[in-house]
């Protein structure tokens, strides 16, 4: 069983936002398999559930993934090594798309948190949102919505993601970083 989880905040005001990445990749993957809900109030999330994945939107804001995602390995006694975190990273330009395993946090308060809940040997699917001018801005750089420009390249960007995704359950993670791999973010030159 593997289980994939996309970091995000519930409420409709975070939508749209750079933080909220996770998420939207999320649900492009669950349009793509036949998964049925197991949610459970003791989850602290939405949980989606297939014969091989769980699919899970922590719905405890993003500083306290953790509870959530502990909760769901813990459950399901799932390997941390068969866990998918999809998250925004600052570090990388807007639209890329890289993987990895283990490793340092960046900063992020979602991943801090399961770090300190799980450990930190998960797969990371770190979809690049770009930084602010200024490192003082970046709680509202990452609460903030996507430009229109931004908004026009989120389809492929998310297809692109939600394949990756799933291969990451079939391939190791050499053979999808090899092919899914995306450094610029330029959508418009593909």
């Amino acid at each position: 069983m593997w289980l994939v989880v996309g970091l995000g905040n519930p409420g409709v005001q975070y939508e749209a936002t750079r933080h909220n990445i996770g998420f939207l990749a999320l649900e492009r993957v669950l349009r793509k398999v036949q998964a049925h809900p197991a949610s459970s109030s003791s989850f602290h999330g939405e949980l989606y559930k297939t014969p091989n994945l769980l699919l899970l939107k922590p719905a405890t804001f993003m500083n306290r993934s953790g509870i959530s995602v502990q909760a769901v390995k813990h459950f399901y006694k799932v390997e941390l090594e068969r866990i998918v975190v999809i998250h925004d990273d600052l570090d990388l330009p807007f639209g890329s798309v890289r993987f990895k395993q283990g490793g340092g946090n960046g900063g992020h308060n979602g991943l801090k948190s399961i770090d300190a809940a799980i450990g930190n040997g998960y797969l990371r699917v770190r979809m690049g949102i770009g930084k602010p001018a200024y490192k003082s801005q970046t709680a509202d750089y990452v609460l903030s919505p996507f430009t229109p420009e931004e908004m026009a390249v989120l389809p492929e960007w998310i297809e692109h993601t939600a394949e990756a995704v799933l291969e990451l359950t079939r391939h190791t993670l050499g053979y999808v970083a090899s092919r899914y791999s995306v450094k610029s973010g330029d959508w418009k030159n593909r």
